[in-house]
């Protein structure tokens, strides 16, 4: 009986490997003292992006956070994160939704150099206290890649057709008009660029305030036709008068 030849393949390294949702990589995690016998954060779905956050206080010593106010909660865990990786501390969306608590400086960042225990800064924006007790989900935590830039001093920036404008500059109503191919809407370049209002609606505005203008203002009357006005009220008062003064004069025979 022939010796069966070793086979020659290589086994693949572990470190990455592919899901229906992307790339994975391999974290390591610390556990303190004080989240034994809590589970590990974990995904709660196939396709969800965060895995939650534990909160790792004590069993005989709740938190309750005041509406209005904020706390730090433990999570009793750190992790070194590979190189260009960061960790992203978001809220969830049912403690926000249904209780009014959120993450106060969402999104926190874990950076990939830090070694101390993750813990969240919660704030309570509800309008009742909340009671945060031990095991509870307070937080997702999301993994995403860093981009570093290298920054290059420069005596002037490209010109685009926003310019400076920020704050609202786009406005807040929602076009109803459909985007029509070929059409030509863009807005004047410059420094303080604020975008134009379509010519239909500044005449239909300005329409309006005229009418709203000319309702409210009193009534002229010229002064030509005004003067006459008065003279001709004048000449009735005298006359009225004069017939008044024959009357109070007039003796009977």
């Amino acid at each position: 009986m022939k010796n069966a030849k070793p086979s020659r393949r290589r086994a693949k390294a572990p470190t990455e490997s592919k899901s229906a949702i992307g790339k994975t990589i391999k974290v390591k995690i610390l556990r303190f003292d004080h989240a034994h016998g809590l589970p590990l954060p974990a995904y709660q779905t196939a396709d969800a992006a965060g895995m939650d956050l534990i909160a790792a206080l004590p069993d005989d010593t709740p938190m309750t956070l005041a509406a209005g106010h904020r706390a730090t909660i433990p999570t009793g865990i750190a992790i070194a994160l590979p190189p260009s990786t960061e960790a992203q501390v978001r809220p969830r969306s049912g403690l926000a939704a249904k209780q009014g608590v959120t993450v106060l400086n969402s999104p926190g960042t874990i950076d990939a150099d830090y070694r101390g225990e993750i813990s969240v800064i919660l704030i309570n924006l509800g309008s009742q206290p909340v009671v945060i007790r031990r095991g509870d989900r307070i937080a997702q935590m999301v993994l995403a890649p860093v981009t570093r830039a290298v920054l290059v001093t420069t005596a002037s920036l490209d010109i685009t057709d926003r310019g400076a404008g920020g704050f609202g500059s786009t406005g807040f109503a929602v076009s109803t008009k459909s985007n029509v191919p070929g059409s030509k809407t863009k807005a004047s370049a410059g420094a303080n660029s604020i975008p134009k209002l379509s010519p239909e609606f500044s005449a239909n505005r300005q329409s309006k305030a005229q009418s709203i203008s000319q309702s409210k203002a009193p009534s002229k009357v010229p002064l030509k036709a005004n003067g006459a006005k008065r003279k001709s009220v004048a000449r009735a008062s005298s006359a009225k008068k004069s017939r008044s003064n024959k009357a109070a004069v007039r003796t009977p025979r």
